[in-house]
């Protein structure tokens, strides 16, 4: 007999989002006035390194897509995305250098220094 593993989705979220990322992220959905809405993260093939990050704020969720909850706030991750950013946190900071959210991400082999893009 084969042994089936099943992960259903209220798993243990494979990316995780700080109180403070979830806080900004909470604030930018309030001002779209859209409670669908959830921050979505993407990999897409591009930058210097290889491959760069995409955060938006999105109200689609498709079958495939990982979703998890953080304080209130749905983040979105697509399946085929996930292999490159499984593990990564995603923080929001505020510093005399400037404002935007992080991504610590486990995976990376490479990265710009622009933070965006990564190998």
């Amino acid at each position: 007999m084969q042994a089936i593993s099943i992960t259903p989705r209220s798993a243990a979220p494979k990316v995780t989002l700080t109180s403070a990322a979830a806080a900004k992220v909470a604030e930018l959905i309030a001002r779209e006035d859209d409670d669908a809405m959830a921050l979505r993260l993407g990999v897409r093939p591009g930058g210097c390194s290889g491959f760069s990050y995409e955060l938006e704020l999105d109200s689609r969720v498709d079958d495939s897509d990982i979703v998890n909850t953080f304080d209130g706030v749905n983040l979105v991750v697509d399946s085929q995305s996930m292999a490159k950013v499984n593990g990564a946190e995603i923080d929001y900071r505020d510093t005399l250098q400037g404002a935007g959210f992080h991504i610590n991400n486990p995976n990376v082999e490479r990265a710009c220094g622009c933070g965006n893009s990564f190998s």
